[in-house]
């Protein structure tokens, strides 16, 4: 039988290295973007949002109001600040809300 190790690792350490090792990076942040997105701007914006992009580190925000559409559009720059501060880089540079 196999001797077992005791080296103990976190689950948060383990699923780390695997997308590390799997090269999920990327994915893995266009879902946490999707998230950070529905929980900053509460369930108003997220229930007229359809569609929420991450390409070319622009933001790009698929909306269904165009009022709403307007009033974000006058905070683009508090938008993009608070994002990249929620996801602990700077990965968006640009917001796009169509």
């Amino acid at each position: 039988m196999a001797k077992r190790e005791n080296d103990s690792f976190s689950i948060q350490d383990l699923m780390q290295s695997f997308i590390k090792e799997n090269n999920l990076s990327k994915g893995m942040q266009k879902l946490k973007i999707e998230e950070t997105w529905n929980s900053m701007m509460g369930p108003g914006v997220a229930n007229h949002t359809t569609s929420v992009k991450l390409q070319n580190k622009t933001l790009v925000i698929q909306l269904t109001s165009s009022v709403l559409r307007e009033e974000l559009s006058y905070g683009k720059d508090k938008i993009i600040k608070m994002m990249n501060e929620e996801l602990g880089e700077e990965v968006i540079t640009k917001l796009m809300l169509v």
